[in-house]
């Protein structure tokens, strides 16, 4: 059965978020190596089935906070979303070292993702190379 493993937070400033959550909550936050700024957020460190989060920077007006779930097929997932209604707004595109991912809206506009785990991938903690 499919479920929530991601929520991607959108910001206009994601370091000032990234500090935000740090403070608020004491989850442990890392920026990502590389020219995306992304910043993954670990609410239980100790717990690598404990659902993640990231902050990117906001660039397109639609994107606000976007749940992912996971899914065995992204393809497959993708078809059955617009079977039922949905609409893609973003098509599978790869995620290195994490997997396909197709961000898609619902039949009342949410903007949510599948994401079909790259089996190689781990959960648990910040990738090398990721810093505070």
């Amino acid at each position: 059965m499919p479920r929530f493993v991601h929520i991607d937070i959108a910001a206009d400033n994601p370091e000032r978020a990234a500090e935000f959550y740090r403070q608020a909550f004491g989850w442990v936050v890392t920026r990502l190596p590389g020219p995306m700024p992304y910043w993954l957020v670990a609410v239980d460190p100790a717990d690598p089935t404990a659902l993640g989060a990231g902050i990117g920077q906001r660039s397109e007006p639609w994107q606000r906070t976007v749940p992912t779930i996971d899914v065995a097929d992204a393809d497959a997932a993708a078809n059955t979303i617009v079977e039922a209604g949905g609409s893609i707004v973003i098509p599978k595109a790869a995620i290195p070292g994490v997997g396909q991912l197709v961000t898609f809206k619902d039949t009342e506009g949410n903007v949510m993702a599948v994401l079909e785990a790259d089996p190689a991938s781990q959960r648990a903690g910040p990738p090398a190379g990721a810093s505070p």
